[in-house]
């Protein structure tokens, strides 16, 4: 539990009996003071007092105080950045962008909008990851939607986009297929930034594929990707210039350490690589040469200490100039390969 300290932005009605929370719905510490007041020897009345706050539960809070309240407790609760994450939540709350907050910090916050600010901020601060929060997430300059139906973004997965983009053939049309698409980032990128691409999407989840087509079409490239619920290569038919794929590669005796954010929020499908991390790795391989036209690439986010034991792999099923790519970190993070004809 954390202390709470100064004032706090959320109403509540002040209880008779002992207050064991704060007006936030969180654990309150060294702010209450019960008085007796004794007359003629008889004990007339036990009162309770606030003494944490130095103003009135219903005094006015504003977005600059509200702000800085909310900042100060998700550093205590470890949150990594307190503040960004307090302007997104309090934006979203109120149905504003961040300039709004920033153009207005002395307005007022009515209690309506106090107490759907606290909802998420409880939601927040108890794990729950902050796109699931907000329904979106940013990724390579577009916007999509985002649920516990498939993985949040990562920044890495980023950089795949990066190497996709440089390998991928512009001067023709070309047919690109993405595996485990999960909420179609991937897919919607490449038809997004290659006008010449056919994309095809696929998921063994359907409500990860159903997340997918809505991105799609969000971002103007529905009728450019088809969707497919397959498991890895089942149902495909077809070769295809560039295949990028963000398999499961967490070795499964390792999920139980994730953060809590992605251990309970997040599905585990999608991050469970079995034994080593490579069960799914090796499995999706196994369909690639086939798949893969004549000087395609093959391009796959990878877990940091497996590049070595992936470019074996890769050679082992025939593909070529088979090679570990670094992230930012310095840390292998992506497998590349090429068909081998």
């Amino acid at each position: 539990m954390l202390p709470l300290h100064g004032r706090c932005p959320f109403p509540i009605d002040v209880p008779q009996e002992p207050l064991l929370q704060s007006p936030c719905g969180f654990p309150l510490y060294g702010v209450l003071e019960f008085t007796t007041r004794i007359r003629y020897g008889v004990q007339q009345e036990r009162a309770l007092r606030v003494v944490g706050w130095g103003g009135t539960l219903a005094a006015e809070w504003t977005i600059r105080e509200v702000l800085n309240w909310t900042r100060g407790y998700f550093k205590s609760a470890g949150i990594t950045q307190p503040r960004l994450e307090a302007e997104i939540l309090l934006a979203h709350a109120l149905d504003v962008d961040r300039l709004h907050l920033y153009l207005t910090p002395d307005k007022p916050l009515t209690p309506d909008e106090r107490d759907r600010y606290r909802t998420v901020v409880k939601e927040r601060q108890s794990g729950t990851p902050l796109q699931h929060l907000t329904g979106e997430v940013s990724f390579y300059g577009l916007r999509f939607r985002a649920s516990k139906n498939a993985l949040i973004p990562r920044p890495e997965t980023e950089e795949l986009l990066d190497h996709a983009l440089r390998l991928a053939p512009r001067e023709r049309d070309i047919r690109c297929l993405d595996l485990g698409t999960g909420s179609g980032i991937i897919a919607v990128c490449l038809a997004r930034y290659l006008p010449r691409a056919h994309v095809t999407a696929l998921d063994i989840s359907p409500a990860a594929l159903q997340l997918a087509a809505t991105n799609a079409a969000m971002n103007d490239v529905g009728e450019r990707i088809e969707f497919m619920e397959s498991d890895w290569f089942t149902h495909v038919t077809g070769r295809f210039d560039l295949i990028a794929a963000n398999p499961p590669y967490v070795d499964r005796e390792e999920l139980a350490g994730l953060p809590q954010e992605v251990r309970d929020h997040e599905p585990h499908e999608a991050l469970d690589g079995g034994v080593g991390g490579l069960e799914q790795i090796e499995q999706l391989l196994r369909g690639v040469p086939k798949h893969l036209a004549p000087g395609g690439r093959l391009l796959m986010e990878i877990g940091a200490s497996q590049g070595a034991q992936v470019v074996r792999m890769m050679t082992e099923v025939g593909l070529s100039d088979a090679s570990a790519l670094a992230d930012l970190a310095g840390k292998d993070r992506f497998a590349v390969a090429r068909e081998a004809s």
